[in-house]
């Protein structure tokens, strides 16, 4: 992992670039670097399903702000669909950043296991919508939970068999 001393780290997590045209690649490096106090090569794959875009995956030990800076500066290019998780630590929270130039942004608090979480006030908003059909509400639990967004890239995941793409699946139908 690049970045910086271990002493000074307070969180740890993934980048994920799932799919980057050419022309975006030594800029997201450049960010990367950045924000991690250093120059970080991260090796581009193909993305299949996308020609001329690419694919990489870096572990990151930074403070606990890295993945909410990372990833304003990467919704700027508006191309790129990638996903920053934090690890859950000693005194911070977990979190997961998905972002896909279809569906926008989505930010969600992480358990150690990957998890999503859903605090108290979404779900009684949630349950108190004006509805009594069951399919809305699960529709909007699964927004909060960022189902659509894992659907959107779970192919682009599964494009290569020969990626080190870390999985997340969901075990619920």
């Amino acid at each position: 992992m690049d970045g910086i001393s271990a002493q000074a780290a307070s969180a740890e997590g993934m980048v994920f670039i799932h799919c980057a045209p050419a022309a975006l690649l030594p800029h997201i490096e450049w960010a990367l670097g950045r924000h991690l106090g250093g120059p970080v090569g991260l090796q581009w794959s193909p993305q299949p399903l996308k020609p001329g875009h690419f694919r990489s995956q870096h572990a990151w030990l930074s403070t606990s702000s890295f993945g909410a800076m990372l990833t304003s500066e990467l919704l700027g290019w508006g191309s790129i669909a990638f996903e920053i998780v934090q690890d859950e630590g000693k005194g911070h929270a977990g979190w997961r950043w998905i972002f896909t130039p279809s569906l926008g942004l989505f930010q969600g608090q992480i358990d150690a296991l990957g998890n999503a979480l859903v605090n108290q006030h979404r779900l009684v908003a949630i349950t108190d919508l004006d509805t009594s059909n069951l399919a809305e509400i699960r529709s909007q639990i699964g927004l909060a939970i960022g189902e659509p967004w894992d659907r959107e890239l779970e192919h682009l995941r599964q494009a290569s068999d020969d990626s080190a793409v870390i999985w997340l699946r969901s075990v619920a139908n």
